[in-house]
């Protein structure tokens, strides 16, 4: 479909995104976007959190977040649902997508400076495996045995101060002002971070973005100590799909719930949830995506 609207024509032919600034961008076979725009009729827009009120990541539970019911109303009230049901929604990959570098091999990397690993014993495997994610080859199994171990070897008390270090000198020069004005740009839709990182590293760097919700892999936790086990589906390749789906599930939607569905990836790990998407947008992607998407006529991003 051509774009017909002026200001999408614009975008198109300029790389211009409205409410994300200019941009390095393709975009194959000149196909309509929303990106930038939020149309959400009968939904009203969140406030917007302070930098000092921390956003709540939520677990997958039936009506959390999305569906604020006034006073007396239940949850499950269809009619409720379908007023304050946003019309849009945003999902994010996190590393090398938000974020200008990879979460998950930042923080094998920053326990390794800190003395917590072995650097000749974990230095070689963290690159291994982060290669192998490159290429589309991971056992994520494997992976998260390598992952979540460290976590049970140590108190909560202690991963936390770790883990607030390693925001400040790790994460956040990973931040870039273009990756906040997208996710600002989806202020009134329903946004989540989907990411095959595990929850304990991801849940307050999606906090930092403002984004409400969070599906992530889920490390096992005992009285509030990790194990060392994930827990349910990793959410990777088409372990993204199902943790979506079934998220989607329990509070009563599916993908047609939506007027429009957005996906950034940079990853061909992502082919699958892209696939589901209305509107699957590339984020500086990997060799294998951005042949996809030229393809497939999908538009491709840059946000550094």
């Amino acid at each position: 479909m051509q774009a017909t609207d002026p200001q999408q024509r614009t975008a198109v032919q300029t790389g211009k995104v409205p409410g994300i600034g200019t941009q390095n961008r393709y975009h194959a076979g000149g196909r309509r976007s929303e990106v930038g725009s939020a149309v959400a009729i009968g939904y009203t827009s969140r406030p917007q959190p302070s930098r000092t009120e921390p956003v709540r990541i939520v677990p997958l539970q039936p009506c959390a977040l999305l569906f604020q019911a006034p006073a007396g109303r239940g949850c499950a009230d269809p009619a409720h649902r379908v007023r304050m049901m946003p019309m849009r929604l945003a999902l994010f990959d996190l590393d090398n997508t938000l974020l200008a570098g990879d979460s998950d091999f930042e923080w094998a990397q920053f326990l390794i400076d800190q003395g917590v690993l072995d650097r000749e014993l974990y230095e070689a495997r963290n690159n291994h495996f982060y290669e192998q994610y490159k290429a589309g080859t991971l056992d994520i199994h494997e992976f998260l045995d390598f992952q979540l171990k460290p976590l049970a070897r140590h108190d909560r008390a202690q991963l936390d101060e770790w883990h607030r270090e390693f925001m400040r000198a790790r994460i956040m020069p990973l931040i870039t002002q273009k990756a906040r004005d997208l996710v600002q740009s989806h202020a009134q839709d329903a946004r989540v971070v989907v990411t095959a990182t595990n929850s304990f590293v991801t849940a307050p760097i999606a906090r930092e973005f403002g984004i409400e919700y969070l599906i992530a892999t889920e490390p096992e936790s005992v009285n509030g100590e990790f194990t060392g086990r994930v827990q349910g589906v990793p959410s990777f390749r088409e372990g993204k799909v199902i943790r979506v789906e079934a998220w989607l599930a329990e509070h009563g939607l599916s993908w047609n719930s939506f007027t429009s569905s957005f996906f950034y990836s940079d990853s061909l790990n992502d082919l699958p949830l892209l696939g589901k998407v209305t509107d699957p947008i590339a984020v500086d992607p990997d060799e294998t995506l951005k042949e996809r998407a030229l393809e497939m006529g999908w538009m491709i991003i840059s946000l550094r």
